[in-house]
């Protein structure tokens, strides 16, 4: 399966002194992540990278993300845009060099797959990472009804009980 923005380079392309590419995402493929990440919309995303091989067949990449996207308020359910700007850094490396545990510490690891890195992958997995998962719109409050910890369900009946 074709992912939604596929910008595929060969590691063979990338000099001893590095390589640097620019993804910006067409607004077919803005559609297209957007119902991936199931948000309203992605209404812009461009990804800089800047490529350096390394050892064994790694290539170490640093990033900067830059997005638009229209997320779903979980406070007022209204929708609205936000940015989202992150700066990154993933390995990619041969696939069968993959941890086999996950390390929370490291950087991303994505596979390289005969000999090509897909650059378009590797951005729309910083969108997903980046979004917040639990977006409100500026300004938006919960009312302190919505913050009051609700009683046990049987702390009536235990002061019930105490009283008698």
């Amino acid at each position: 399966m074709k992912p939604e923005l596929h910008r595929p380079l060969p590691v063979a392309r990338i000099g001893a002194d590095g390589l640097n590419r620019v993804v910006e995402a067409s607004p077919t493929e803005c559609a297209a992540l957007a119902a991936r990440l199931g948000v309203p919309a992605v209404l812009g995303l461009t990804c800089r990278f800047d490529l350096k091989p390394g050892r064994d067949g790694v290539v170490a990449a640093r990033g900067r993300l830059n997005a638009r996207v229209v997320q779903n308020c979980v406070v007022t359910l209204d929708d609205f845009e936000t940015t989202v700007a992150e700066d990154f850094t993933v390995r990619f490396l041969p696939e069968a060099d993959q941890a086999e545990e996950l390390d929370l510490e490291a950087d991303d690891e994505i596979p390289i797959r005969d000999g090509v890195i897909d650059l378009g992958e590797a951005a729309a997995e910083q969108l997903a990472l980046a979004i917040d998962p639990y977006p409100r719109c500026p300004g938006a409050k919960l009312s302190q009804r919505e913050l009051d910890v609700p009683e046990a369900p049987l702390a009536r009946l235990g002061a019930l009980r105490a009283r008698h």
